[in-house]
């Protein structure tokens, strides 16, 4: 046992990474691997990389740096998105021995020898056409919730995004290996699992490019609800067009999927999303909201939305803000546009300047405050459920209802990966809501 190797992980990015990180790290462990948290000296560092977030090149050297820190002769293998997208830039990188792309960074054992240092970071990385074939992940960490990969890739071609070159074309689990992982996940006495994906309403493809859907989402998410020992589901982020009526109503009258939604709008200007290449209209926006609001009056709706995007005048602007603001949404997560090489946006006219993306992003960020504030105001007063995490931050225990209102009361160890019935008190200073137990739950 003595000779068994420690491997550590960092993942940036989105929740699909982190359930992507947790198969890999099985995977090496189940080579020999023992797995350490990233502060501790490993042999290995595995670093999961991100596309999508700015200044990503920046944010990997810092983690290399950090690791070399740790163990200047230890192993470093750069994974994800933008490993696929920029190979070589990585593998420039000092310190760095090898990088692999899409189709390669679930066989990195395959990659790997005696860990000695490389003078120079080898690449394996594919034409993204090759990434055709689906691996399943999930993620158990947090002891409290799991990220269960449904799907991967995609097939919109979004003006913007860089997604479909790193990830590939869209192609689904099968629907009785999703719940084989989410029964396994079941078992480990997690309480929440967040179904992750690049386009997770596109589920139903299946491998090597067939288009054919062999199930729907609703399907997939009538399934899931029927699975024993799960307490509570949640959908991440869901495309406006591909979420239909008919998945909003079975969510409403469902055993275990919360009332929480997440759908990117990216901008509420018809004009904007046509040079986005968006496969919607803001009405379509506006008709699923409505939906929700109808069947679901307490659900949570988060959105994505882009500022700054070629083209966007200030009235643009205005007509997305003022859109957002009379809707009841509950929050927003805002992305300020930067340019990607290799997309069509990066070439448009109309290129709207720095200090006015920064602008502009302050304000959205302003109404996010705003609308997050409202809906937790909308719900003081009100019996929830709460699920508590497991970090004491300065004398807390935080949790968040089933439509994910953030909670908070005095640390207690016996509350962590506990469900309890709460009456939502008052809002602290820090934006969390005090509350009162009313009866524990498990």
């Amino acid at each position: 046992m003595e000779n068994r190797k420690k491997v550590a992980f960092y993942t940036l990015g989105c929740k699909l990474n982190f359930s992507e990180t947790s198969t890999i790290a099985r995977n090496l462990q189940d080579e020999g691997f023992d797995r350490v948290d990233f502060e501790e000296v490993a042999d290995m560092y595995v670093i999961n990389t991100c596309s999508v977030t700015e200044n990503a090149d920046k944010q990997f050297k810092q983690v290399v740096r950090k690791a070399m820190k740790l163990n200047d002769k230890a192993f470093v293998a750069a994974v994800g998105c933008y490993a696929q997208l920029k190979p070589e830039e990585l593998a420039a990188v000092d310190g760095v021995d090898l990088v692999l792309g899409a189709t390669e960074k679930f066989k990195l054992t395959d990659y790997i020898n005696d860990l000695s240092k490389n003078d120079f970071g080898e690449v394996h990385s594919c034409e993204i056409a090759e990434a055709d074939f689906y691996v399943g992940s999930y993620s158990i960490g947090d002891r409290t919730r799991a990220f269960l990969k449904v799907q991967d890739g995609c097939d919109y071609k979004c003006t913007y995004c860089t997604i479909p070159l790193a990830r590939g074309i869209s192609r689904s689990d099968e629907l009785e290996n999703v719940l084989k992982n989410a029964s396994e996940i079941s078992k480990q006495n997690i309480k929440e699992i967040v179904l992750t994906g690049v386009n997770i309403g596109d589920y139903g493809k299946g491998e090597f490019g067939n288009k054919k859907h062999e199930h729907t989402f609703l399907e997939l998410v009538q399934e899931l609800d029927k699975v024993e020992g799960i307490e509570r589901l949640r959908i991440s982020s869901i495309e406006p067009n591909l979420l239909k009526n008919e998945t909003i109503e079975f969510v409403s009258k469902s055993r275990t999927f919360v009332p929480h939604f997440h759908i990117p709008l990216q901008s509420g200007s018809n004009d904007i999303l046509k040079l986005m290449k968006r496969r919607y209209q803001r009405e379509v926006y506006t008709e699923r909201v409505n939906k929700i609001r109808e069947v679901m009056p307490q659900a949570c709706i988060g959105v994505d939305v882009i500022v700054g995007f070629p083209g966007e005048t200030d009235e643009h602007f205005l007509e997305t803000y003022h859109f957002l603001n009379d809707m009841d949404i509950s929050y927003l997560h805002v992305f300020t546009y930067s340019e990607r090489d290799n997309t069509e946006a990066a070439a448009m006219e109309g290129v709207v300047p720095g200090n006015v993306r920064a602008k502009r992003s302050k304000m959205m960020r302003g109404l996010s405050v705003k609308k997050r504030r409202a809906f937790y105001e909308s719900q003081l007063g009100t019996n929830r459920t709460v699920l508590f995490e497991s970090e004491n931050k300065e004398g807390y225990i935080h949790g968040f209802t089933e439509n994910y209102v953030k909670v908070k009361t005095p640390w207690n160890p016996e509350l962590v990966n506990t469900l309890h019935k709460i009456n939502l008190t008052k809002i602290d200073e820090d934006g969390s809501v005090r509350m009162d137990f009313v009866t524990a739950l498990v």
